[in-house]
């Protein structure tokens, strides 16, 4: 009995599979081909601004650097100042011996007395405007004598800034060999970036940049571009543009690492999300998948500009409208059919 059943089942599956319409078997062929085309998720190219921004790493430096020292030897008769200290502009720091400056100012004084002694006389005509002229010339260099010992005697800060060095001491003989005093300006500080050559032409001075130090974490600082140097390094081919911070609170030191962000404006290009873009095998050039009317993708050749935002701009190789495959990518070739999803 079991086994008559069986052979009628089989009879009705049979049958079954008998009746079908061509139209069935024709979608039943086309199934797989359908499951050969992947699925790929696309975006349509766009403009949109790209801010030209670029990073560069440099160094703090001081605005000014001034050497506190004489013009000859002599002993050292006072220090004011320490290592570290802020000291203001004219301020004293340190004094030599006033032998010489004592007797210079005792000569001027004796030849201002006598200038005016003898202009008196000449008034009356008892002296003769030759002699005269003669005796005006001698006080006029004696207050030049005494005024180029007093500055090299009592020695003053010609900046306001900081101390960063002192290699004398008090009573020690100043032999010429280094400075006795280093003053460094650090209200402003000023940082030289080495810039491309290519972006000669996108920077002006008065430009504002933003700046960050490693040492300051947090901190971003503001500064401007005061000089463009005129001259390119051969090697680098790059070219410095010194860039003042004010530093007002005096927190960026000489010798801090930092970097600069420099903005050469925006520009209006098309982009397109990152994962879009390949690196062709054998070849240091980028491509990305375009899909067109007819479902079928293509390779286009582009040229990269800036990375931003998990975005490339795209300078060429693209035009506006072109649906660019963002996802399923990784495995397509060029002329394959692609179901947009």
């Amino acid at each position: 009995m079991n086994k008559t059943l069986s052979l009628i089942a089989a009879a009705v599956v049979l049958a079954g599979c008998g009746s079908r319409t061509p139209g069935q078997q024709t979608q039943q062929q086309a199934a797989p081909q359908e499951q050969q085309a992947p699925l790929v998720s696309v975006i349509t190219a766009a403009r949109e601004n790209v801010p030209q921004t670029s990073v560069y790493s440099s160094t703090v430096q001081a605005n000014v650097i001034n050497n506190i020292a004489p013009q000859s030897g002599g002993r050292i008769q006072k220090l004011n100042v320490e290592i570290g200290d802020y000291v203001a502009k004219g301020q004293v720091l340190a004094q030599m011996d006033r032998v010489q400056l004592d007797q210079a100012e005792l000569k001027l004084r004796n030849d201002e007395t006598e200038l005016e002694r003898v202009r008196t006389l000449l008034a009356q005509g008892g002296i003769s405007q030759a002699d005269f002229d003669q005796l005006e010339l001698a006080c006029k260099v004696s207050r030049t004598t005494y005024n180029n010992l007093l500055e090299n005697t009592v020695l003053r800060s010609p900046v306001s800034g900081v101390v960063t060095a002192r290699n004398y001491d008090r009573g020690d003989m100043y032999t010429m060999a280094q400075p006795i005093y280093t003053v460094q300006q650090i209200t402003p500080v000023k940082v030289l970036v080495p810039i491309s050559e290519t972006d000669y032409t996108r920077v002006k001075k008065g430009d504002k940049v933003t700046l960050t130090a490693d040492a300051l974490p947090g901190k971003t600082f503001s500064g401007t571009v005061n000089r463009l140097y005129p001259t390119m390094d051969a090697a680098t081919h790059t070219f410095n543009v010194e860039v003042l911070v004010q530093n007002s609170r005096r927190e960026l030191r000489p010798g801090m690492y930092a970097r600069v962000t420099v903005n050469f404006g925006d520009s209006r290009n098309i982009t397109v999300p990152d994962t879009a873009v390949s690196k062709m095998q054998g070849a240091g050039t980028r491509s990305v998948f375009v899909v067109g009317d007819d479902g079928v993708a293509t390779v286009k050749v582009v040229t990269l500009g800036r990375h931003f935002d998990g975005k490339y701009e795209i300078l060429s190789g693209l035009e506006e409208g072109d649906r660019v495959v963002v996802k399923g990518n990784s495995s397509l070739k060029a002329g394959q059919s692609v179901r947009i999803g």
